[in-house]
C-alpha cells in the first residue's frame, strides 16, 4: 500500500509530474482540486466565492482526509492545502509527502502564462506578480518545509525535463 502527496505552490508542476509519476508507479492519480470540483459540481473559484475561504478550507480538509484513506494513490494537493488545519501533519502520517520546490522567479514566469485561469492572480503581472508569489511562498514555507522529501523542480521546460524529474522521484520513493 502506497500513498504519496505532492505539495507546492501553484505552478510548481504538481499535476504534470503527478500524472506521469502515478502512471510509472502504477498508482491512481487524484488532483485534490478536481476531486472537490467533481464532488460539489462547481469550480474551486465558485466554491471559494460562494462560501468564503474558511468554509472552502474546511471542505478541502474533509476531502483530503477522504482521499488520504485511499490505497495505492498519488494525490496532488492545491497549493494552500498543506497550510491549513492539521493537513500537513495528516499527510505526513498517512504517506510520503513531496514538496516540489521552485523559485519565486520561475513560478512567476510559469504563472504569467496561465494567470487568466487563476482568479487570485487577476491583474498581477511582471514585478507585482513576482512579489505576490515571493511573499506567499515565504509564508507557506513553514508547512512546505515539513515534507518528507524536498525536490528541486526548477527546470521543467520540456517533456524530457518532466521525465527526468519523474525518474528521479521514482527512485527516491
Amino acid at each position: 500500500m502506497k500513498r504519496i502527496f505532492l505539495i507546492g505552490y501553484m505552478g510548481a508542476g504538481k499535476t504534470t509530474v503527478g500524472k506521469e509519476l502515478a502512471e510509472r508507479m502504477k498508482l491512481s492519480f487524484i488532483d485534490l482540486d478536481h476531486y472537490i470540483e467533481a464532488r460539489y459540481h462547481k469550480t474551486i473559484a465558485r466554491i471559494f466565492s460562494e462560501v468564503g475561504e474558511t468554509s472552502f478550507r474546511q471542505i478541502e480538509r474533509n476531502m483530503l482526509h477522504e482521499v488520504g484513506l485511499f490505497e495505492n494513490v498519488l494525490i496532488s494537493t492545491g497549493g494552500g492545502a498543506p497550510c491549513f488545519y492539521d493537513n500537513m501533519e495528516y499527510m505526513n502520517r498517512m504517506g510520503a509527502t513531496v514538496y516540489l520546490k521552485v523559485s519565486p522567479d520561475e513560478l512567476a514566469k510559469r504563472l504569467e502564462l496561465v494567470k487568466h485561469t487563476r482568479p487570485i492572480l487577476k491583474g498581477l503581472s511582471g514585478e507585482a506578480l513576482k512579489e505576490f508569489v515571493s511573499e506567499n511562498l515565504e509564508k507557506r514555507m513553514i508547512w512546505y518545509g515539513q515534507a518528507s522529501v524536498v525536490f528541486d523542480a526548477e527546470v521543467m521546460l520540456t517533456e524530457n525535463d518532466v521525465h527526468n524529474i519523474v525518474k528521479a522521484l521514482e527512485k527516491i520513493l
